[in-house]
């Protein structure tokens, strides 16, 4: 389990990136793979969802997570549900202690928020479809709805594929600079022709900074390149496809 420097610091809070290791899962899913939408066996997946709580001193029962669309979407929870009822959203928020918001990811950024004063924590899966969308500037909003205050709102961006490793094609970074022109800098050429090297952790990190916040941070590990410690869905398509394992980041307020 990786933690963030700049979460560390916030009282009552608890929070981790955690990689692939530690688990019970083989295969592919080799071995803490906790995403409920891989062909994993369910009971694995269920048993190092449990590692993880525990990890962060937390029932079992207390993880959240959402059905991932790549959406701008936030859900404000209260109390934990059942992996049947998870709605169609890429982002939570709660104030209420002792429910573990998780995000599931193989390459897309986690970003975990918290103020800590107000109580209000929240979590977000940004890939770069979500991040363009606004996913990092809607769970901000749903924070403050709750009483958070942007000023005091700590943010950290955990592992994801990192520019090296993230090779696109010229439609899509048409895409991200046809409204947004300085979105340019987060590109850099390739080696091979009319492609070139995108910047998810960088772009993520620069819808924050506009953000005003009290501080944030992101990871420098990069999960293509690091194959030991991360899941990726990059990797696994460059190798000739087929299913992936996803790593948990979650955060949670102590009771």
């Amino acid at each position: 389990m990786i933690t963030a420097t700049v979460l560390d610091q916030a009282t009552g809070i608890r929070h981790g990136f955690f990689t692939r290791q530690g688990g019970v899962s083989e295969g592919p899913y080799a071995s803490l793979n906790c995403g409920l939408g891989s062909d994993d066996h369910p009971d694995s997946v269920r048993a190092n969802r449990d590692r993880a709580m525990a990890r962060l001193g937390q029932n079992a029962a207390a993880l959240v997570t959402g059905y991932q669309v790549h959406s701008a979407r936030v859900a404000v929870v209260d109390r934990p549900w059942s992996a049947e009822q998870r709605p169609e959203v890429d982002a939570l928020v709660t104030r209420t202690p002792g429910v573990a918001l998780g995000i599931l990811t193989a390459d897309c950024a986690p970003v975990l928020l918290a103020d800590a004063d107000a109580g209000v924590v929240g979590a977000a899966h940004a890939g770069w479809r979500g991040a363009w969308s606004g996913v990092v500037e809607a769970t901000l909003a749903a924070m403050v709805n709750l009483g958070a205050r942007q000023s005091r709102i700590l943010a950290a961006v955990g592992p994801c594929i990192h520019q090296d490793s993230y090779e696109v094609g010229p439609e899509f970074q048409g895409q991200i600079t046809a409204g947004e022109a300085d979105a340019a800098r987060f590109f850099r050429p390739s080696t091979r022709d009319g492609h070139s090297l995108f910047d998810l952790p960088g772009y993520v990190a620069s819808r924050l900074d506009a953000l005003s916040l009290a501080a944030f941070e992101q990871s420098p590990a990069d999960t293509c390149a690091d194959e030991d410690r991360f899941f990726s869905y990059r990797r696994v398509t460059l190798n000739g496809g087929g299913d992936y394992g996803r790593m948990l980041s979650a955060i949670v307020l102590e009771g």
